[in-house]
């Protein structure tokens, strides 16, 4: 219904924003981490989530697409709803999410409120079953060789998981390849080369 509301900040609260557009305050429901960079009386676009259930109707949003992206990715795991997906990226941003799945990490999943080891072990397992297998092979048969040519011995797994992580996110292959391209390699972990891609992807340098 929304794909994104755009206006300025009247309230923030740690887990809501209100977004005054043209007079009309759209409640957004978000994470501890888009929260933290809204400024009240500044402009803000937050990419959204129309959640409609019988006995709830919520507007979620979120300053980064690849936030949202992993919204939707845990609420469509079973017996995950928007609170508990709310916490989890409170506690952990899409970059360490994905990483998280590739890896399976569920631990890093078990520090948000709520969040038990069988549920996290559940979202990983699940989250990862989606993922194609030509997905996770495409990292090692598809980078482009300058990018591989450039890891230090032992380093390619770092490369894989970062851009299996980003078609977690919901990246295309092609972009995810564009991304690494010129990515520093010598001594970065999976982490920081997905951090890189990211501000690539959203046009940063």
């Amino acid at each position: 219904m929304f794909y994104y509301v755009e206006g300025t900040v009247a309230l923030v609260e740690p887990s809501l924003a209100v977004i005054d557009c043209g007079g009309v305050g759209y409640a957004c429901s978000t994470s501890r981490t888009t929260a933290a960079q809204l400024k009240l009386g500044k402009k803000a676009r937050l990419y959204t989530h129309f959640y409609s259930r019988e006995d709830q109707v919520q507007l979620f949003g979120f300053l980064e697409q690849e936030e949202l992206n992993c919204f939707r990715l845990l609420i469509g795991v079973s017996g995950v709803g928007p609170k508990a997906a709310l916490a989890i990226l409170s506690e952990a941003p899409p970059s360490k999410l994905a990483l998280s799945i590739i890896t399976g990490d569920a631990k890093l999943l078990m520090q948000a409120p709520g969040i038990g080891k069988k549920i996290a072990q559940r979202i990983v397992l699940e989250l990862r079953d989606k993922m194609s297998s030509e997905q996770q092979d495409a990292p090692a048969a598809g980078l482009p060789a300058p990018t591989l040519a450039q890891q230090p011995k032992g380093s390619v797994n770092h490369t894989q998981e970062a851009v299996a992580a980003l078609l977690v996110l919901g990246y295309t292959q092609a972009e995810a390849f564009a991304a690494m391209e010129g990515c520093p390699a010598d001594g970065a972990s999976a982490e920081d080369m997905i951090r890189y891609c990211l501000k690539r992807l959203a046009g940063g340098k």
